[in-house]
């Protein structure tokens, strides 16, 4: 196991042992998102900063401004009604990726919320995503 996954495995741990509040330094702005690999259909768990934004979740595809985007983007992207965890409920979603004007009034709010998002946009060429989280109820 890389030193990666062992820091979202003690991530998600953590999440799940205090019911998702006061998590490391993400506090209470912290879900698990579960998704399914494109290409080999496996199931995985992220644990993400979110911010609440109306009624929709949003996440960010910074992966702290590496180059290409994180993998869990792409499964969405293949794969986009999934589930998450948000406290102790776990909650049916279909993620959708924030393009147009949308995405820059999100920007603006995220970056204004986590400023750490826009340090991590100045690291990368690729502009980093933006996905929202829907209910599907």
């Amino acid at each position: 196991m890389t030193d990666y996954n062992d820091w979202n495995a003690k991530v998600i741990d953590e999440f799940r042992a205090k019911g998702g509040k006061g998590v490391g330094q993400f506090g209470d702005a912290l879900l698990l998102l579960h998704h399914t690999g494109a290409r080999t259909g496996v199931e995985r768990v992220s644990p993400l900063a979110r911010l609440e934004d109306g009624d929709r979740l949003v996440i960010v595809a910074s992966r702290a401004g590496a180059p290409q985007n994180p993998n869990w983007f792409h499964n969405l992207k293949a794969h986009p009604d999934t589930t998450i965890e948000v406290g102790t409920e776990t909650r049916a979603v279909r993620a959708v990726e924030i393009t147009g004007d949308d995405y820059e009034q999100t920007w603006a709010r995220v970056t204004a919320a986590m400023p750490n998002f826009a340090e991590y946009q100045t690291r990368t060429t690729r502009r980093i995503p933006l996905v929202a989280l829907l209910d599907r109820d």
